[in-house]
């Protein structure tokens, strides 16, 4: 970014400076005076969308308005210069910044840092994939004047189908920017073992999808942080409402918005969520300093993997309701895992919420319904949620998973998640079968399971559907 004394100021533009520093000011104080007392599901419906925004700029529109247009006009030379130099809030051009996109940002930043003391700010991306690439590329660039400089990062195995091939073939294969993958990351010491001089960040997904991996994420963000690294968490599956890495020690979350906190599957969208002052061996203070807005003004300024307007109002009116929904949608799926575990054809079933699954201790410690002790259904007391997200093996092999998958009625087969109806898949001859057969051994992803994600619907008629389709398996 331009600091101000790469511009030469007039009185005129000193004005706008001055002007966007008081308006900056007083949200920031709205911020911290008023938002940040909000319970969670306040922010979620309103975010920094106020009356008076909506009173004084957009002639009283309760709902936030969409911009659509390319860019923003200026008033003058001295105000376009002293917005493309980022001296004043702007949005310029739509690839870079829009209103809609950033009522979109400031209300999944506070989501995702409620409950945090810090600050977090967020960059809105076109992906979930988008996000991933965003988030990573500022730390894989090369620090030194040799250009053979070798870099590694630390990630977990089991992780989407898209994420293995950007981590295993466009960075390893085509960059040669080395992955170490960990295998167990229960397991602290292979963590450790996996990093040295030449690795930029750790980045774990939890729950993963689809095997339902999990990890100690404040113990794992302190390692990072004692190498001086940064951890990034995938948290697509559990969503602020169920889990808050950077609450835990995460430096970065990112999102594949499409899926869980959008849930009506109108389009796709992703974000990068980061706390302000995140921890990194990068020398690039204003990365540092504020993450999400560098790499929004910079490197996304340059590669374009914006978020259109319409799409981002749109899933911010979905995430409104987000707490509800995943409450709702964990319920249902405990109920259809619990009836599941017990049929005669089901080899096994992964779903964090049963109490025999290995990791349900590790989850239970992180995954709780936000705000649920306000709730007079709880009794004033915490309650456990796990997603909507599992996974079941069928007898037989993968042919009888077939049999039982196509037998399907009322579930949907589809590679999508997240959604409020039922959705499900076979992993590895959809979402993760490009990585191989070795890759999903190394995923733990066996051909016969089945990623099943519950909607909204009641969970009897889900449970109906699963049972009508295991009685046609022969």
């Amino acid at each position: 970014m331009a600091s101000p004394e790469d511009v030469v100021t007039s009185p005129n533009m000193q004005r706008y400076i001055d002007r966007s520093t008081a308006y900056l000011a007083k949200r920031d104080a709205y911020i911290r005076d008023v938002v940040k007392k909000w319970k969670f599901d306040t922010v979620a419906v309103h975010g920094l969308y106020s009356v008076e925004d909506a009173i004084e700029d957009y002639q009283g529109s309760i709902i936030e308005p969409v911009f659509m247009s390319t860019s923003q006009a200026y008033r003058d030379s001295d105000e376009m210069a002293a917005a493309l130099a980022y001296m004043i809030p702007t949005w310029c051009y739509s690839r870079i910044a829009n209103p809609s996109t950033y009522y979109y940002e400031w209300t999944l930043a506070l989501l995702e840092g409620y409950g945090f003391s810090g600050e977090t700010s967020c960059c809105s991306t076109s992906s979930g994939m988008a996000a991933i690439m965003t988030a990573l590329q500022p730390f894989l660039v090369h620090t030194h004047k040799s250009p053979g400089e070798p870099r590694n990062f630390v990630a977990t195995a089991q992780c989407y189908g898209g994420t293995f091939q950007q981590f295993n073939v466009r960075l390893q294969q085509e960059r040669g920017i080395e992955c170490r993958w960990v295998e167990d990351p229960t397991n602290l010491d292979e963590w450790a073992q996996k990093i040295d001089e030449n690795t930029r960040f750790l980045y774990g997904e939890l729950p993963s999808n689809p095997g339902l991996g999990f990890f100690d994420i404040a113990k794992v963000a302190d390692l990072a942080h004692s190498h001086n690294l940064p951890l990034v968490c995938d948290s697509t599956v559990a969503t602020p409402a169920l889990m808050r890495p950077i609450s835990h020690g995460a430096d970065i979350v990112v999102q594949s918005v499409t899926k869980s906190l959008s849930s009506s599957g109108f389009g796709v969208c992703g974000a990068v969520i980061a706390r302000r002052g995140i921890v990194t061996n990068v020398p690039n203070d204003e990365m540092k300093k504020d993450f999400a807005l560098y790499i929004k003004y910079l490197p996304n300024r340059d590669s374009g993997p914006n978020l259109h307007p319409l799409q981002a109002v749109m899933t911010l009116n979905d995430m409104r309701t987000i707490r509800s929904k995943m409450d709702q949608m964990s319920q249902s799926t405990m109920k259809v895992a619990e009836w599941l575990e017990k049929h005669r054809q089901i080899e096994s079933v992964q779903y964090l919420g049963l109490p025999n699954h290995p990791l349900h201790d590790l989850a239970s410690k992180y995954m709780w319904l936000v705000d649920s002790e306000f709730d007079p259904a709880y009794g004033g007391k915490r309650v456990n949620r796990y997603g909507h997200l599992m996974s079941f093996c069928v007898k037989g092999g993968a042919e009888k998973a077939r049999q039982f998958f196509d037998a399907l009625q009322r579930v949907w087969r589809a590679t999508d998640l997240g959604r409020i109806k039922s959705v499900a898949t076979i992993p590895a001859i959809s979402t993760h079968q490009q990585q191989g057969e070795e890759g999903r051994k190394l995923a733990k992803i066996p051909p016969n399971l089945v990623r099943l994600c519950v909607g909204a619907e009641h969970p009897d008629d889900v449970i109906a559907d699963l049972d009508q389709a295991l009685a046609k398996v022969r």
